[in-house]
């Protein structure tokens, strides 16, 4: 199969940048489905041990990839304690 892949990219070059930017788009996706199950609290990998691991957090943590206009470090717990 690959044989096949590089006698095609041989016969048209054009096909390179499409391979490349598949296989990054690939890649960053899987990245961040690992991301996701490893660093999202709301995946719970180990029940004995943690079973709610959402009790555990700060509210200053940061657990999204992306935050557009808040500031976790000057937030207050407003609920009570687990």
């Amino acid at each position: 199969m690959l044989a096949t892949i590089r006698k095609q990219l041989r016969h048209h070059p054009a096909l390179i940048p499409l391979f490349f930017f598949i296989g990054g788009g690939t890649a960053m996706s899987l990245l961040y489905l690992a991301r996701l199950g490893l660093r999202n609290p709301d995946v719970c990998w180990d029940r004995k041990n943690n079973p709610e691991p959402w009790n555990k957090m700060a509210p200053t943590d940061q657990y999204k990839f992306f935050a557009v206009n808040m500031d976790y470090s000057k937030l207050k717990k407003n609920g009570p304690d687990f």
